[in-house]
């Protein structure tokens, strides 16, 4: 049954042929642009015009506190400029090569909970730069009108902060110096505070002790090495630059020996009480894993009880049948880093119950990360009868997170993968993890923009050769599509390049492959390798749900439909 697919399909990920949509839409090809609101225009235009390292990469040693470090002076002096906005309100700083995000997200949805106006600062983004920001009590991203405001508010500050710079200010100094500004002027009583980079040459890191109520370190990887010194330890170093003096840190982890210990040390040198969410008095479970409407959580059970009389820590919680929508043995560690990271604030005074742990942690769901789509929306992509996850993992932690999802959501079924990285990530150790986790039945390669542009996307034939290595090495036979003369069996892992297809399109053959195989079993296709290719196929939901009116728009962004001719494409 393959043959008939392979001449096809191989044409449409050249960019030539007809795409293989069978939707309601197959008519069309929707030329979309993704588009923020019109008001913000100019703001965008403004920012476009700064460096942005999201888009070029950083350079080495950039995040090291060395000579070749950013200059936090430069920030210090923009922050001054603008009144000094990160003065007014409390933080908390969390750092961390996986589970930043993830964990600021689960803090701030506690500390809302219990009735806190909080402020939360992470990156990157998804579909809109205000996803960035969110304010209030209900964290959503901060309004079109809002952020508007303060920019033109602030901008011939702005102005004359970059030419007296010379022009150095990037585009995350500046959103940065504008994200506090929101918190001050709106009054938030605590801010939850991503690090972009490492942590010690990181703009966020202009906190003082006095306003920094604690600092948080998820884990320690190899992501951005060079710009962190080449090794584990200077990376150890880079992000234990959050650390103040006296202020509580928080350490997720596993970590290894010497690695816990540059931390525990950098804290001991500042006076700073360390708590560990891998403490033995911190432990957790997953029981089972169910679904509230269509929607897969896991049943957990976390208990924290640490009592540290020379640190002056006496910290206790016991939370029975938490519903974590956020799924994998990562994210209970992230839900419990978090956790520890409120206890810790309730030791300092802080008003925060047990329940409103518990509702914080079950009300936290961040796209694109573990995210399933609901049958409405695996519809509305014109598929029915599949699962399709969109988790933008790229690195060796992360994938073994994803496998983690996908064992316990999928433990059986027919698997294909559609892959899309930057230049400048771990290509064979991603590969590795998700090969002996959970070898795919079908994998796509395609290409997505990073961060607006070209420049650090990885080929797909890179790709392709990677995977055919790893592959190779692990004794996983494969069938390159592209390969007709191969000869291809039931067991075989198939292949196929499409660095033109369309990310609809992409999803279609993906599905089409997997249906070539024998029986009935379910089918699961995973949108991995970046958080851009996420955001493409939520970019596309987007579009097609104002397109057909088929439900709210995800997060009332504007987009631009033109019809053309066949297939699905973004821009």
């Amino acid at each position: 049954m393959i043959s008939r697919f392979v001449t096809a399909f191989s044409t449409v990920g050249k960019g030539k042929g007809k795409s293989f949509m069978s939707s309601n839409f197959s008519q069309f090809r929707l030329n979309s642009t993704f588009t923020e609101d019109p008001k913000l225009q100019g703001f965008l235009d403004y920012m476009e015009k700064l460096k942005n390292y999201e888009r070029i990469g950083v350079p080495k040693d950039a995040g090291t506190d060395s000579d070749d470090g950013f200059d936090l002076g430069r920030m210090r002096r923009l922050l001054q400029r603008l009144g000094n906005p990160h003065s007014h309100f409390k933080a908390v700083h969390v750092a961390g090569t996986k589970g930043k995000g993830s964990t600021a997200a689960f803090l701030s949805n506690i500390l809302r909970e219990e009735g806190y106006s909080v402020g939360c600062y992470t990156s990157p983004h998804l579909l809109t730069i205000r996803e960035r920001i969110s304010l209030g009590r209900n964290g959503g991203p901060v309004s079109v009108e809002l952020l508007r405001n303060i920019f033109y508010h602030w901008k011939e500050i702005l102005n004359q902060s970059i030419e007296l710079e010379d022009g150095a200010l990037t585009h995350f100094e500046v959103f940065t110096a504008l994200a506090f500004s929101l918190f001050s002027q709106q009054g938030v009583a605590v801010a939850v505070i991503e690090a972009g980079l490492g942590g010690a040459r990181d703009a966020t890191n202009v906190l003082c002790s006095s306003r920094l109520a604690a600092s948080v370190i998820t884990s320690i990887g190899e992501e951005h090495l060079l710009a962190l010194g080449g090794s584990l330890e200077s990376i150890a170093m880079a992000k234990s630059g959050i650390i103040k003096h006296g202020r509580p840190v928080v350490i997720g982890g596993p970590l290894q020996p010497n690695i816990e210990h540059i931390i525990r040390n950098k804290a001991s040198s500042l006076s700073c009480p360390v708590v560990s969410a891998c403490d033995v008095g911190a432990t957790s479970i997953t029981r089972f894993v169910g679904r509230d409407e269509e929607i897969p959580y896991q049943s957990c059970e976390i208990h924290v009880k640490i009592e540290d009389m020379a640190l002056v820590m006496d910290m206790f919680v016991d939370l029975r049948d938490v519903k974590l929508r956020m799924l994998g043995n990562h994210q209970l560690r992230n839900a419990v880093t978090a956790t520890c990271a409120a206890l810790c604030l309730r030791r300092e005074g802080w008003r925060i119950s047990d329940k409103s742990i518990q509702a914080g942690l079950e009300k936290t769901c961040l796209p694109g990360r573990g995210q399933f789509l609901t049958r409405r929306e695996v519809e509305t992509l014109g598929l029915s009868g599949v699962s399709i996850l969109v988790d933008g993992a790229h690195t060796e932690a992360s994938a073994k997170g994803l496998i983690d999802i996908i064992k316990l959501e999928s433990p059986e079924g027919l698997l294909a993968l559609v892959v899309s990285m930057a230049s400048d990530k771990d290509h064979m150790a991603f590969a590795t993890q998700v090969l002996t986790g959970r070898p795919p039945d079908v994998i796509i390669f395609t290409e997505t923009n990073i961060a607006g542009g070209r420049s650090r996307t990885t080929s797909t034939s890179t790709l392709k050769d990677v995977w055919l290595r790893i592959a190779t090495n692990l004794g996983i036979r494969t069938f390159d599509l592209e390969n007709t003369s191969q000869q291809k069996h039931d067991r075989h892992v198939l292949l196929m390049e499409s660095p033109n297809t369309l990310v609809g399109d992409s999803l279609q053959i993906a599905d089409e492959l997997l249906r070539t195989r024998s029986g009935e079993k379910p089918r699961l296709i995973v949108v991995t390798g970046s958080l851009h290719i996420v955001s493409s196929v939520l970019a596309l939901l987007e579009m097609l749900h104002k397109k057909f009116k088929l439900s709210k728009a995800l997060f009332g962004t504007v987009v631009a439909v033109e019809i053309v001719e066949v297939g699905v494409k973004w821009r």
